[in-house]
């Protein structure tokens, strides 16, 4: 079955996505932790900064990196005509 212009788009719009998002994940995840045992010398709360700012901020960040790709998607849908909303 070949895949037509519009379809062709539609999927190269969603890798693309998901690559930057999945970027955004790895650079928060792995990079962030390595910086975050710098922050370490600090204490906030009676925690060491690094452990806090990357606990609580990071959990943050996969929310956000959430709502982003919902959000893209379901434009993105609409704009195909596959969303599952019409």
């Amino acid at each position: 079955m070949q895949l037509t212009d519009k379809q062709r788009t539609y999927w190269r719009k969603t890798r693309l996505l998901t690559a930057v998002l999945l970027a955004v994940w790895f650079v928060v995840t792995f990079v962030g932790a390595y910086y975050a045992v710098a922050l370490n010398e600090f204490e906030l709360f009676g925690f060491p900064l690094g452990f806090y700012a990357y606990a609580q901020g990071v959990l943050i960040i996969y929310l956000v990196i959430i709502a982003i790709y919902v959000y893209a998607m379901s434009r993105l849908d609409r704009a195909y005509g596959v969303g599952e909303r019409r």
